[in-house]
């Protein structure tokens, strides 16, 4: 981190600072590290992580080094954002703060620019659009699930299909309704209860089966 009191690092405040990620190990990141010295970043903070974690050491270190005035620089936006809606909320934190955020591949996309200013603020309301039909889906899908006598969208344990193997399973192969039950991936009393449900005779079955 720099110290904005220290003489000694007066001559590099205001600058580019870079930031470069590649999702796997077997990938490399000279290209990027190569783009962003050649735009001028003073210096390149790195991360190996998949796009969805949330955990960067790399970002956190470039976010706590930058100081008002700077610019933080990607190769490209997807390096930055997990989603549309983390890298508007990145890009606007870096506003609060006095810092701009420029893209090297991505057109436009400079906020030291009055375009990039406007070209992030229609992103903006994208990430909103699409956090709204993201909740109306989730809406939508429980209410589904709680028409069809389910709870936060899971689905049955019990299949028609499953059930018909059990019960061939119990009546051909004489097995229990406990060992029927390990042998469809279900719990003995899910099986029982559908037994019963459906008004199944089967000869033996019984409660002390469970």
């Amino acid at each position: 981190m720099r110290d904005p009191n220290d003489v000694s690092t007066i001559d590099i405040m205001s600058t580019l600072i870079g930031y470069a990620r590649v999702s796997t190990a077997d990938q490399s990141l000279d290209m990027q590290i190569d783009s962003l010295k050649k735009a001028g970043c003073h210096q390149v903070f790195t991360d190996v992580a998949s796009a969805v974690k949330s955990v960067r050491p790399g970002l956190e270190k470039a976010l706590a080094y930058l100081r008002e005035g700077d610019t933080l620089v990607v190769w490209k936006i997807d390096r930055l954002g997990r989603s549309l809606a983390h890298l508007v909320q990145t890009v606007d934190q870096l506003r609060e703060r006095g810092v701009a955020f420029r893209s090297l591949t991505d057109a436009g996309l400079d906020t030291t620019t009055r375009n990039g200013k406007l070209l992030f603020n229609l992103f903006a309301t994208l990430a909103e659009f699409e956090r709204d039909l993201i909740r109306e889906r989730t809406k939508a899908g429980l209410a589904t699930a709680a028409a069809k006598g389910r709870r936060g969208g899971r689905r049955p344990v019990m299949t028609s299909a499953k059930l018909d193997r059990a019960l061939r399973l119990i009546r051909d192969k004489n097995l229990t309704v406990r060992e029927a039950a390990a042998v469809i991936g279900v719990g003995k009393t899910a099986l029982y209860e559908a037994l019963n449900a459906t008004g199944s005779e089967i000869e033996g079955i019984e409660q002390a089966d469970l």
